[in-house]
Formats: C-alpha cells, sequence, structure tokens
C-alpha cells in the first residue's frame, strides 16, 4: 500500500525516536488511540491541519518539513 503522505511517514518516526517519545505519547498528545498515532506514522491516513501543528510543534519542526517542502 502506498503511503498517503509519504514525507511525513519518513520524517516523523526518526523525529519521535529522537525525542524520546513512544507512539503511546504521542497518542496522548494529540488526543488519538496508539493504533490511529500508527497509521499516521506509517502514512496510512491523512492528517489535520491541527494535527500536523501540533507535531509541528512537539518537534521544533516546520509544517513544511513534516509534508516534505522543506530540508
Amino acid at each position: 500500500m502506498e503511503a498517503i503522505l509519504p514525507s511525513l511517514a519518513e520524517r516523523l518516526k526518526p523525529l519521535r525516536k529522537a525525542s524520546g517519545k513512544t507512539q503511546k505519547e504521542m497518542a496522548d498528545l494529540l488526543d488519538v488511540t496508539e493504533r490511529h498515532y500508527q497509521k499516521i506514522e506509517y502514512g496510512q491516513i491523512n492528517v489535520s491541519a491541527t494535527t500536523l501543528m501540533t507535531l509541528a510543534d512537539c518537534f521544533h519542526v516546520t509544517t513544511d518539513y513534516l509534508l516534505g517542502r522543506e530540508e
């Protein structure tokens, strides 16, 4: 299955691991189930703008970075 958001999927897991956070902690931050967060991390579902902004703020990167629009 091709990822819906391949750049997000490629960048999210390394950012999470570098920050020392678990998938469960990220799910709690986003107020979603752990399985839902896993689908985000694997690029299987699209995310809302609010979720994208929360992730960018959490990892101190831009939304454009998460979307692969900038390095």
